[in-house]
Formats: C-alpha cells, sequence, structure tokens
C-alpha cells in the first residue's frame, strides 16, 4: 500500500492538499455551477501541480464570477484581458478562452452538465491498493472527453476527464485503507 499518515501517497506533501483530500477529493459533486468549477480548474491544472491550482483557487473564483456558467459564458474580449493581467491566476489565454467557451457549450446542453457528467460514471469497483492502480484515463474519461468536446467544450481530454471524475467522485481512487470513508461513488438517484 502506498499510505502516508493514513491518507493516499499524495496528500501529505501540502496542508493544501490534506484539507482537499480529507475534506472534498473523491466525493460526490452534482451541482453544475460546482462541476463548471472542477472541470475549470482541471483544465488550468493540465502542466501544471495541483498545489498551484489550490493555492489561487480562490483568486480563481474571484476573477471567474464564482464560476457561475451564465456571467462566465457572457466574458468578452475585455474580461479575457483583465484576466491576462491577474496575477492571482494562471495568465494562459488558451485556458481563459477555454473556459469561456465551456461556459457557453455548458449554457447549450440539452441536458444540465451534472446529468451529462455523471452518465459516464462507471459501476463502484474496489478501491485500488496502490498508486500504480490508479490509472490516468479510462474507457469512461475516453468516452466523457470525446462527448465534451462534440458540445464544444475544450481542454477536456481523457486524463483530464478522469481527474474530473476522481475530484468529483464518479470513481472512488482513495486508496484501500485509506482514512476517508467510501464515498457513496455512483449514479446519482
Amino acid at each position: 500500500m502506498t499510505l502516508v499518515d493514513g491518507r493516499c501517497w499524495w496528500a501529505s506533501a501540502a496542508p493544501e492538499y490534506i484539507a482537499y483530500h480529507d475534506e472534498e477529493w473523491g466525493r460526490p459533486v452534482r451541482d453544475d455551477r460546482a462541476l463548471f468549477e472542477k472541470l475549470s480548474l482541471e483544465a488550468f491544472q493540465s502542466g501544471l501541480s495541483w498545489l498551484t491550482i489550490l493555492r489561487k483557487r480562490e483568486s480563481f473564483r474571484a476573477a471567474f464570477a464564482g464560476f457561475e456558467i451564465e456571467r462566465v459564458a457572457a466574458f468578452g474580449e475585455d474580461d479575457v484581458a483583465r484576466l491576462l493581467e491577474d496575477a492571482g491566476i494562471v495568465r494562459n489565454r488558451a485556458k481563459i478562452e477555454s473556459t469561456i467557451a465551456n461556459a457557453r457549450a455548458a449554457l447549450d446542453l440539452d441536458v444540465g452538465l451534472s446529468e451529462l457528467l455523471w452518465s459516464f460514471a462507471p459501476p463502484a469497483r474496489p478501491r485500488p491498493r496502490s498508486e500504480d492502480q490508479v490509472p490516468a484515463s479510462t474507457p469512461e474519461s475516453k468516452a466523457m472527453a470525446r462527448e465534451l468536446k462534440q458540445r464544444g467544450f475544450r481542454f477536456v481530454g481523457p486524463t483530464t476527464a478522469y481527474a474530473l471524475m476522481q475530484a468529483c467522485g464518479l470513481v472512488d481512487d482513495h486508496l484501500d485503507g485509506c482514512l476517508v470513508g467510501r464515498s457513496t461513488q455512483g449514479r446519482p438517484r
């Protein structure tokens, strides 16, 4: 097993990781706004440390109107320019523009974002015993990424989709024996 202080291997490196692991990661999220925030932050994390994103999270929330989908979808070029000057967030034009595009795509969905994302939740499975049993992507995350791209979402490859599935409780990748209890993973009722 790869547990450190009773937690998954990655969770003990910094206080922010401990709080995120113990209080949030892997717990089911079904609110569209909260899912949009997680999707956006996972996209911003691409190529960076998750700790960087956690430490900038409040700044991201302020910069992106609390990740209210309708408000972000209304952002224009002035907002992009403002965000590119905001040292509190990751200033990457492609990621900023994809967040705005993803808000617009979310508004265009014929179902809620939660319903769409949770439709890719696999059946519950045993927790992994070690970090090498945690995949980077799965058939479900590949299908989710493909569907999101077809619906106009950007920065949503299979690895980002799987990280979203882990973060939002669609899968439970806490290691076997982790002090965090089993989530109520699975499809919404």
